[in-house]
């Protein structure tokens, strides 16, 4: 069978966690992962993490940051605009874009790109498949808000980092897995990344396993 990755979009907007976690949980569940990383993405990786991702040394790179190998992912520089990726005729799963500038945003809304993430994103949309951007801005400007609402006409999920706090999250890296959670969940990729609302309130606090209901007396 032909390779058909996921496309892991990252660029300059704080929240890199989120790609990492989103990541590992796309390769723990055994999906081929193309990876993006745009060059204010390389910046604001490094400002968050200390660690850089570099052409040469990717896979190297890559693998301290996730802390696992990355057997099954290929990497492109955002730079290369003649990539795999940026062609209908390279088939994938669909892309998420993880942190999600509003110049991404903007950029893809308007069909006017300058980088492989870009342009990827684009041809996701006119191949009619899963575009998931996750957005790392608050407040929004009306143009934001306007490019998004674009998006989501064309058929785009727009998921806002914002985490929940019903899944018994007690520190922020089970805030960060919360998210890449859900964005797994619209992939329809399995992972056990947060526990699952089971319609049970205070479950969380009373040590109830994940999707267990308590019996109400």
């Amino acid at each position: 069978m032909s390779r058909r990755p996921w496309l892991v979009g990252i660029t300059g907007a704080s929240g890199t966690p989120y790609a990492a976690a989103i990541l590992r949980g796309l390769l723990a569940a055994g999906e081929d992962v193309d990876v993006m990383v745009s060059q204010a993405g390389r910046l604001t990786l490094l400002d968050e993490t200390g660690r850089s991702i570099r052409d040469r040394h990717w896979q190297e790179d890559l693998s301290t940051w996730l802390g696992r190998d990355v057997e099954g992912v290929q990497y492109w520089s955002a730079g290369d605009i003649a990539a795999g990726p940026s062609s209908g005729s390279y088939r994938t799963k669909g892309m998420i874009i993880a942190p999600a500038t509003t110049a991404t945003v903007a950029a893809v809304a308007t069909g006017v790109t300058h980088n492989l993430i870009q342009r990827s994103a684009d041809v996701t949309l006119k191949e009619r498949r899963r575009l998931v951007v996750v957005l790392r801005e608050t407040p929004l400007r009306l143009s934001t808000l306007d490019n998004l609402r674009t998006l989501a006409a064309e058929g785009a999920v727009i998921m806002p980092a914002s985490p929940a706090f019903y899944a018994g999250s007690s520190d922020v890296d089970a805030l960060v897995d919360f998210m890449a959670g859900r964005v797994l969940d619209l992939c329809d990729v399995d992972h056990d990344l947060y526990r699952r609302w089971a319609g049970t309130l205070g479950a969380a606090r009373s040590g109830v396993e994940w999707g267990e209901r308590v019996e109400q007396h």
